[in-house]
């Protein structure tokens, strides 16, 4: 889907991103796991763990840009996540939001061209693996409000 926040910008700090408008994913907790996309070779930090996400458009909220990529991605409803907590990576004039929503009922996942794998990781092993500089960057403090959420039903 073409967005008008698709395209390349440059945050306060230099750096360049995608998404005009900023960008928002989403982490799926089911239990004591999460759901990671292994991004494919061709595209940008391709082989790299991460989650769906991509471009917000000017009238979304990131709540809602995550669950659309989401389902543009991986095949993820909205109606399968109940979103919990949200956590705003702020560069400086550009913005990544990442949604933490729980898994509420089971759902049959898909890649797209953008991702090569879907695994669910247990959050104990999520660091070792070879994450997107951006998301490796948040971990530390996302896994820190997993832990707070305590997330209790059984995985489905």
């Amino acid at each position: 889907m073409v967005s008008d926040g698709d395209g390349w910008t440059y945050c306060g700090l230099g750096h360049r991103h995608w998404g005009l408008f900023g960008a928002a994913g989403l982490l799926t907790v089911r239990g004591r796991e999460v759901l990671l996309q292994l991004r494919a070779a061709r595209v940008h930090h391709g082989g790299t763990w991460s989650i769906p996400g991509g471009a917000r458009s000017s009238d979304e909220s990131p709540t809602r840009a995550a669950l659309r990529e989401s389902w543009e991605e991986i095949d993820l409803p909205a109606s399968a996540v109940e979103p919990l907590e949200m956590f705003v990576d702020d560069h400086g004039g550009w913005s990544y939001t990442t949604v933490i929503a729980e898994l509420v009922r089971d759902v049959q996942l898909r890649n797209n061209h953008e991702s090569e794998e879907m695994r669910w990781v247990p959050i104990d092993d999520v660091a070792a693996l070879p994450l997107h500089h951006g998301f490796a960057g948040s971990w530390p403090h996302l896994s820190t409000v997993l832990a707070e959420l305590r997330v209790e039903r059984k995985p489905i």
